[in-house]
């Protein structure tokens, strides 16, 4: 029989698998899976267990937004032998769970786990932090760490443009000295965003398009300081038109990224706080963790 270990977060989203915990635990139980069930109190709970007993499994299933699922990978980065990894998304925005077409309804999700297929995926760091979709500096960043849960339980996606859009009048802007594989680019960034996703913030091809998500790649975003409102406009135009030809945003694929700035800056991992740096150093770990998705054929990103 095998060893299951179900992680979940009970405060994620609106809290709606306490109402369906019962129902998940027979559906895996009565998959022929040994469960043991772990919930979360504080952050790294998720981490940590998985760090002290993720290799007796054969299977960490988690459920919650994508910080718990962070915490899930950051404990499986750190085993020699890691376990399929499950994901039965239960926050606001979920952009993971919409890359690898995960299903948003916690009974589908749960079934996806049984039915679907393991697919290697790239995880990507930040000097000593893992995450699994995006790191990001700058305008915007900070609104998905420091938006109240309760105000994103009632509004959803909308909270974050809202606490977004009271931003503006103080976009702050850094100097960096980015070094990657194409070359060097220095200037004032308003925006960064390394990615390896097909939505962000709930935005579908934010960073471009064709994303593979195995590719050992990143798709990087920056965006330079604007001079007037006009610039401004024309910037937030090119980033919800997938349009990334201005003159104001810079766009490319990349494994390794350095990034240096005059200041410490303070970085946004997979929706969470994840530091501040003067010198951040990205690396691609491809296909270092395998998730459990619906059948290949159903997906034509990869």
């Amino acid at each position: 029989m095998e060893k299951m270990l179900f992680i979940y977060n009970p405060h994620a989203g609106k809290s709606a698998i306490k109402n369906r915990l019962s129902d998940i635990i027979e559906l895996f139980v009565g998959s022929g899976y040994e469960v043991t069930i772990y919930s979360t109190r504080e952050k790294k709970d998720a981490t940590n267990i998985v760090k002290e007993k993720g290799e007796a499994y054969d299977y960490i299933v988690c459920s919650g937004g994508d910080g718990t699922l962070n915490e899930v990978v950051d404990g499986l980065m750190a085993l020699e032998k890691r376990p399929l990894c499950g994901y039965m998304p239960a926050g606001t925005v979920n952009d993971f769970a919409s890359s690898l077409k995960i299903p948003k309804s916690i009974m589908a999700a749960a079934k996806n786990v049984i039915e679907g297929r393991p697919f290697a995926y790239d995880i990507g760091s930040l000097n000593a932090r893992h995450f699994n979709y995006v790191a990001a500096f700058g305008a915007f960043t900070a609104v998905a760490y420091e938006t109240p849960q309760s105000f994103k339980n009632v509004f959803g996606k909308l909270a974050y443009f809202m606490d977004g859009a009271m931003r503006i009048p103080n976009l702050e802007s850094y100097q960096v000295r980015v070094r990657y594989e194409g070359g060097v680019i220095e200037g004032r960034f308003i925006l960064g965003m390394i990615t390896n996703s097909n939505s962000v913030a709930g935005l579908k091809g934010l960073t471009g398009k064709d994303v593979k998500l195995n590719d050992g790649l990143f798709e990087v975003v920056l965006v330079k300081q604007p001079n007037n409102a006009i610039e401004l406009q024309a910037i937030i135009n090119g980033l919800l038109m997938r349009e990334h030809d201005d003159i104001h945003i810079y766009s490319f694929r990349a494994g390794n990224i350095e990034l240096l700035c005059e200041e410490e800056i303070a970085w946004t991992i997979d929706g969470e706080y994840g530091g501040s740096y003067k010198e951040a150093v990205i690396e691609n770990h491809r296909e270092a963790v395998s998730f459990i998705r619906p059948e290949v054929t159903a997906i034509s990103n990869v």
